[in-house]
């Protein structure tokens, strides 16, 4: 996958809203909206320690019970994306992306703290502190940057191929 993706630097984060990109909507309207089935598909049935089930976040190991522990993270994330390519995007495309239920790489349930510490970086300023989890990580980047047409700039394709060579 690293040999496919395109490199060139990104743009600047000019006219980025997250509001851009209409998140969170009941697409198959069944009264459950992106989160919602993000968590419903993630929802483990045993966990350690919990004897009920719930959640692990694959970024840094932590379970819980409670979804609002949790956020969707969209992997690659909407100001990555903007400044990858989404900014010549129509709303409609932003959308789908944003929405990406079709893909189970693109949107993950992770804990809070884990989600808001990565905020919009791309691999060359964060990767998620379980260690374990970087190849699968970074396979999941590149496989939304390809399916999607989004460009990775010099910096973040060498920590990507840095990481990859690791794998």
């Amino acid at each position: 996958m690293l040999s496919q993706v395109s490199v060139r630097d990104e743009t600047s984060d000019s006219g980025y809203d997250r509001d851009l990109f209409n998140h969170w909507i009941d697409a198959n309207g069944d009264g459950c909206n992106t989160r919602c089935e993000v968590l419903r598909l993630e929802r483990r049935a045993t966990l350690p320690g919990l004897s009920n089930g719930g959640w692990l976040s694959l970024y840094d190991g932590k379970v819980t019970e409670n979804p609002s522990e949790f956020d969707i993270d969209h992997v690659v994330a909407l100001g990555e994306a903007w400044r990858s390519g989404a900014s010549q995007w129509d709303g409609a495309r932003r959308q789908a992306f944003a929405n990406d239920l079709d893909d189970p790489l693109a949107l993950i349930a992770v804990s809070a703290s884990s989600n808001r510490s990565k905020s919009d970086s791309d691999p060359s300023g964060w990767q998620p502190p379980n260690k374990d989890y970087w190849c699968e990580y970074v396979t999941a980047w590149m496989a939304i940057k390809l399916k999607w047409d989004l460009a990775v700039d010099p910096i973040e394709f060498t920590a990507l191929q840095s990481i990859v060579e690791s794998c």
